[in-house]
């Protein structure tokens, strides 16, 4: 049974603990498409260095499927707020330290491979953000309504990449002597404050009724990770596939920032700005695509947004290479705040609907981490097969657009879940086909 007002809090608390977390996360991205290649790999050639640099960005998904199983395992078999708090401990002290960083110039080459070890740990960080924030609202919202309660999970996502953006903003202005000196290294050293206050929050959050039942009877996994491929490797492999959708949050906010700045030389300050308008639009929209979803179904909402942003993609890139400010802006908040928010709504709900709660954390951990690893190389795999010209705005849309289309293929077949009662979701279909009445 829902308890009035916990919904409404567990929603509170994932949305502003993935704020903080994605704030400390997207900071990174925007520093690698701007800074990192000239302080951090400057023997290079500017495309070279261009490259590199956004590949450390790429790096930091590769931890996220290590993280996703040591995480997943422990909020599946502890609880989920355990793994909420650990994630911002983390996450705030890897990013911190990236600030603290010495350049190339000062010690070598010690200084990329201290940037890709801190980036490997916050990658490890936030595999289990999502996943447990996502699990945490779900397992606490009226059976109704998780559409529009987990959508709170990615709207603070949109918050952190606003903040984080801002932030860069007076920073990106900076005189270039001084950007590449100290300025860029403001924006993570303020992770220290960002995750303390994260922590606090996340202290006071209850665990949820799921889980809580669980405990109660004894049926907590012992190996949950044992239990999710035996009874579940096909919902895993799902969302491995759907999950690669996300590459168009990673082209969106790293290479198009680039090819924009270093390839078609736009500044970086009007830049910096669409991304903050698009997510203020994401915030609006998001909670209404949620809430949507809960009354036509997931699938529908996901497909729909997944083959827009596939067709905006070539809109926004094609207004970059135009050089357009009016039409970048248009296109850019059309693509990444109101379009591909259809799939950040829905996502949360849609992938956690498939776990039971035995194993739900665990599942949807490493099923989008797997598929956020592949995703997170989308700038640099971009860069490499499209080139850097100014022409490769066609290369890179055409590869979202594939990306997309195999999220539709793996979201069409799976099993709309927005009407099984919470206690079967995951079950098989003959043992779970009870169905709530939603009118």
């Amino acid at each position: 049974m829902t308890v009035p007002g916990k919904p409404r809090k567990a929603a509170v608390a994932a949305w502003i603990g993935s704020a903080l977390e994605y704030y400390d996360f997207f900071i990174y991205g925007t520093a690698a498409a701007l800074v990192f290649n000239r302080i951090f790999f400057p023997s290079s050639s500017p495309a070279t260095g261009t490259l590199l640099a956004l590949a450390t960005f790429g790096v930091g998904y590769l931890a996220r499927p290590v993280g996703a199983f040591v995480l997943g395992h422990v909020g599946d078999k502890f609880g989920r707020k355990r793994v909420l708090v650990t994630t911002l401990v983390l996450m705030g002290a890897s990013t911190f330290l990236v600030g603290c960083l010495p350049t190339y110039d000062e010690i070598g080459v010690a200084a990329p491979i201290l940037l890709v070890a801190l980036r490997l740990l916050q990658g490890f960080s936030v595999s289990g953000e999502q996943a447990g924030a996502n699990a945490m609202t779900l397992e606490h919202a009226p059976e109704d309504r998780r559409g529009y309660y987990t959508s709170f999970t990615l709207n603070g996502t949109q918050a952190g990449q606003i903040i984080a953006t801002a932030i860069f903003l007076p920073v990106a202005a900076l005189p270039e002597e001084q950007l590449l000196s100290w300025g860029w290294r403001v924006p993570f050293w303020l992770s220290v404050v960002v995750a303390a206050a994260g922590v606090i929050i996340r202290r006071t959050l209850e665990e949820t009724p799921e889980f809580e039942r669980e405990v109660a009877t004894d049926t907590v996994a012992k190996m949950p990770l044992a239990v999710l491929f035996r009874e579940q490797w096909r919902d895993v492999l799902r969302v491995v596939v759907a999950a690669v959708i996300a590459s168009v949050s990673t082209i969106f906010t790293v290479h198009a920032l680039s090819y924009a700045v270093n390839t078609m030389g736009l500044e970086r300050t009007p830049m910096l700005w669409v991304g903050v308008l698009a997510n203020i639009a994401a915030l609006i929209s998001i909670p209404l695509w949620g809430r949507l979803s809960d009354r036509v179904g997931r699938k529908p909402v996901l497909i729909g947004g997944s083959l827009g942003s596939a067709v905006l993609m070539f809109g926004y890139l094609w207004s970059i290479y135009t050089g357009d400010l009016l039409l970048i802006f248009v296109a850019g908040i059309a693509l990444f705040g109101i379009v591909y928010s259809a799939v950040n709504a829905v996502w949360p709900s849609f992938y956690g609907e498939m776990f039971t709660t035995r194993v739900r954390l665990s599942g949807m951990a490493i099923g989008t981490q797997i598929g956020f690893a592949i995703a997170g190389f989308g700038p640099t795999v971009a860069t490499a097969v499209a080139g850097t010209g100014p022409e490769s705005w066609l290369g890179v849309s055409i590869i979202t657009a594939v990306l997309c289309l195999v999220n539709v293929a793996a979201v069409a077949t799976g099993r709309e879940t927005y009407q099984v009662p919470t206690a079967r979701l995951g079950l098989p279909q003959e043992v779970g086909a009870g169905r709530r009445d939603v009118s």
